[in-house]
């Protein structure tokens, strides 16, 4: 679909390309607060309870996030794709692949889905850069509080050397089976 209007200084063209852009991060964050949630479900063991609630406000913020997406799509002149479907279309990583597990097997995992996202807001903050300011204020305060909250899990990960457990690791499956 294409757009009608933008908003001012912006050419249709980039109008289109930053939504698309801002897709692509609407599917990752409403993928991401499902994970959330489902991490939150699945957790197991020693320090279950401090986990499970250090995940809802992690819930809660991204949900936001992708709302606060969304209504920058729509200001743009686009029409935003929440459904599952988008996400599945969307979607160039897999579906995170941990059931019940302990606490340390999901934060492993959590870990590597925490990189995707924010290596993804990255490039997108580099490409706003060059044409959307606004945009990229928004998603740089975004990915900023993502990164709060990756260290949030990678503490639980972390030895005294500095060393994650389930570093190297290049799938969820071996970030959990690491971490465990």
């Amino acid at each position: 679909m294409s757009v009608s209007y933008t908003v001012p200084g912006l050419s249709d063209e980039q109008g289109q390309d930053v939504i698309a852009t801002l897709q692509q991060r609407l599917s990752a964050y409403n993928d991401l607060h499902l994970t959330l949630k489902h991490v939150h479900w699945n957790v197991v063991g020693p320090n279950f309870i401090g986990v499970h609630e250090m995940i809802d406000p992690q819930v809660e913020l991204v949900r936001g996030y992708a709302d606060q997406v969304a209504e920058r799509i729509a200001t743009l002149g686009g029409s935003p794709k929440g459904t599952p479907g988008a996400i599945i279309s969307d979607r160039s990583w897999d579906d995170y692949s941990i059931g019940r597990d302990t606490v340390q097997a999901h934060l492993g995992a959590l870990d590597l889905v925490y990189v995707g996202v924010i290596e993804d807001n990255r490039k997108a903050i580099a490409k706003f850069g060059e044409i959307e300011p606004v945009t990229e204020d928004m998603i740089i305060g975004q990915t900023a509080e993502l990164e709060k909250f990756q260290w949030f899990v990678r503490a639980h990960l972390e030895d005294m050397g500095g060393q994650l457990a389930n570093q190297g690791a290049q799938s969820e499956t071996q970030a959990a089976d690491a971490a465990r």
